[in-house]
């Protein structure tokens, strides 16, 4: 039991005192008490001295009077313990979130003197910033959640503000969202990266077009992963950037695990591009021919970078005067020029690794739309009217 204790104060009168321990400082890791002063009798100190440890032994904390802990002091302190918890480039994302939004916004304030007015504004700019604001707001409201479980606060602002409503604009821009080449369109493009003479370049683009895979999990293939016996490719990895560059991650779901068929002409390619790849690299010192071995490979027979890829697209789209499309839009045209050709939806879902069925009938919608404006034009040229 603590002890209470009478001193004296400037004015010579006779007060009470208790000093108590009140856990361990989430931050410094230093044992932290409280001093409760200015009691006129002893039996006043005692009631507050009882007050005070059952506050502590509901909550296991109290937040004393004079903690001045930051927003970015508890974040730095979550963040140390959330890198575990994630892949790598999660974790950069994350903290990208953090510096660019969150930190500007509430960084600089006491955490425990953060209000719902406060909150609401700094979510009122994220929403006019950034679409996935939501997002934000549920990084932030994170970091609030982890101080209460640190006893630095007892309560979370984040929780009672009002999400900002956009109004919808009711248009034909959600047709425009997903966009992808004509069947006409893909073959010249692969037609255009023949000329190039390049066969890193159309072994790449080739899977892309002819397998739908994601451009980060053809860019973490090993030649191990190309099974040309059984024509077969296997996914289960994906490449990324993470803090220190390239990094080699297992996917997100595993609906993205999946064994893809491959078609001769493809496998051709893939054929000619190793047995380059094993005569340009060995004059330059490299034992190219092991099973880990990347497919995609720079200079220093490291993994390509993802931002290489999208330069290779502008370059050649620009050089032979052909529509640019995003380099993820070849996996809906994949997916699309599937559907044309009689697949069903869930042998496309399977072969894209699609995680629901939504994302691949979001696609099937504007291949049916397409061909329903083909069968009206059908019909009337056949009735000649």
């Amino acid at each position: 039991m603590p002890a209470i204790k009478q001193y004296s104060k400037k004015d010579g009168s006779k007060a009470y005192m208790y000093s108590l321990y009140v856990g361990t400082d989430p931050l410094t890791g230093k044992p932290k008490r409280t001093t409760r002063r200015g009691f006129s009798t002893k039996k006043e100190a005692a009631l507050s001295l009882s007050r005070l440890q059952l506050e502590i032994e509901k909550n296991g904390s109290i937040v004393t009077r004079n903690d001045t802990t930051l927003f970015e002091d508890v974040y730095l302190l979550w963040l140390d313990q959330y890198k575990d918890s994630v892949k790598e480039n999660t974790f950069r994302q994350t903290k990208y979130a953090f510096r660019d939004y969150i930190l500007p916004q509430l960084g600089g304030y006491r955490i425990d003197k953060i209000t719902v007015p406060r909150c609401q504004k700094a979510v009122n700019t994220w929403a006019g910033q950034i679409g996935m604001f939501k997002l934000i707001k549920n990084y932030a409201s994170t970091i609030f959640k982890y101080a209460i479980s640190l006893g630095i606060c007892s309560d979370n602002p984040m929780a009672k503000i009002q999400i900002p409503v956009k109004k919808k604009i009711v248009s034909d821009a959600a047709d425009k969202k997903i966009d992808f080449y004509s069947r006409e369109e893909l073959t010249h493009f692969l037609y255009c990266v023949e000329k190039e003479a390049e066969l890193k370049k159309l072994a790449f683009f080739r899977l892309l077009a002819f397998t739908g895979a994601r451009k980060s999990e053809i860019l973490a293939l090993n030649w191990e992963d190309v099974d040309f016996s059984s024509k077969r490719l296997n996914i289960y990895k994906t490449l990324a950037i993470g803090e220190k560059g390239v990094i080699v991650n297992t996917p997100k779901t595993q609906t993205s695990k999946r064994i893809i068929s491959l078609d001769e002409r493809t496998l051709d390619i893939l054929k000619a591009w190793r047995k380059e790849q094993r005569k340009v690299y060995f004059a330059f010192g490299f034992n190219t021919s092991h099973k880990t071995q990347p497919v995609f490979t720079n200079q220093y027979n490291r993994h390509i970078r993802p931002s290489s890829v999208i330069y290779w697209m502008r370059s050649i789209a620009k050089k032979y005067q052909v529509r640019e499309i995003k380099i993820h839009e070849f996996r809906h045209t994949h997916c699309s020029l599937l559907f044309e050709s009689g697949a069903t939806v869930l042998e496309v879902k399977e072969r894209l690794g699609h995680a629901n069925i939504e994302i691949t009938m979001n696609i099937y919608a504007h291949v049916t739309k397409k061909q329903e404006e083909e069968t009206a034009e059908r019909f009337a040229k056949f009735m000649n009217m």
